[in-house]
């Protein structure tokens, strides 16, 4: 489904490097965790696979998604992939939905921007300036129910700042899923998330990809996370790809000194007054 080859990406002036020479694939149906620290690079290249890097980033290598060659391709040729294709999740539900409109038109828009192609499929799917239009509203419903939103004529109707947190991240979740694309990528999903919700959407999220079959890349620095939805995991390390396998493989017996790290600074297996683990204890130069 998807397949990176020495995927780059470099920030500004100066190329300040984020990702360096990347090459991983994700299987139709497979779902793998990438983790690693805050700033390691994961979100630059979730967004150099969504063809969403800032102007004054630069992208190098190969990113080819179901067959399809993605690096070189302008804004309008992406757009018709990004929530077809491929659907991104974030990790702040807050900053991305728009705060002017209800939600219920949010998730319709979705539907709209992929089939207004079609002369048909537009009649049958358009959003109108004050609700979702009679074709799209049942679909937006029914996905919002899907998503586990118990009154969704009253959500669908709201703002988002009129909804919890957990709410606005399952209406996101219920955005990415709606055209049922072969890949879904989760970028800290559940971060901003109470543990209890955390749990919710983390079930929901599971039960959803399985029942769509979708690949997935589920990215997270909480390895509890990704253990409870991935079949593996891939490492990251200043924007390498430095260890990947199964779940098990990982937080069992991980080889790279940096992956081990990442694992012993999980687990906190130490006695009261013992002091924590750290990275150069494990030979890894965090300088």
């Amino acid at each position: 489904m998807l397949e990176l080859k020495g995927v780059g990406v470099e920030f500004g002036r100066h190329r300040v490097k984020a990702v360096h020479d990347v090459s991983l694939q994700i299987a139709d149906g497979q779902r793998l965790g990438l983790i690693g620290e805050s700033g390691s690079g994961k979100t630059a290249l979730a967004l150099a696979i969504m063809g969403l890097l800032p102007e004054n980033a630069r992208l190098t290598g190969s990113i080819c998604l179901d067959g399809r060659e993605l690096v070189g391709l302008s804004d309008e040729q992406y757009s018709r992939l990004r929530g077809d294709t491929v659907s991104l999740v974030f990790q702040e539900p807050m900053t991305a939905l728009d705060p002017t409109m209800a939600v219920g038109m949010q998730v319709a828009e979705v539907l709209r921007l992929h089939y207004a192609r079609n002369p048909k499929e537009a009649a049958k799917y358009r959003v109108d300036a004050a609700h979702v239009a009679s074709g799209a509203r049942q679909r937006v419903l029914s996905i919002l129910d899907e998503v586990g939103i118990h009154d969704p004529e009253r959500v669908a109707a709201s703002f988002p700042h009129q909804l919890s947190g957990g709410q606005r991240q399952r209406v996101l979740i219920a955005m990415a899923l709606i055209n049922r694309p072969g890949l879904v990528i989760l970028d800290e999903p559940t971060t901003a998330l109470d543990v209890r919700v955390q749990a919710q959407v983390l079930r929901l999220i599971d039960r959803e990809l399985a029942a769509s079959s979708a690949a997935c890349l589920f990215i997270s620095h909480d390895l509890a996370v990704v253990s409870q939805v991935c079949d593996e995991v891939a490492v990251m390390y200043r924007g390498r790809i430095v260890e990947r396998g199964s779940v098990r493989q990982i937080f069992e017996a991980p080889q790279h000194p940096y992956a081990r790290g990442l694992v012993a600074a999980a687990r906190l297996d130490v006695e009261p007054g013992q002091r924590l683990p750290v990275l150069e204890d494990f030979g890894v130069d965090d300088e």
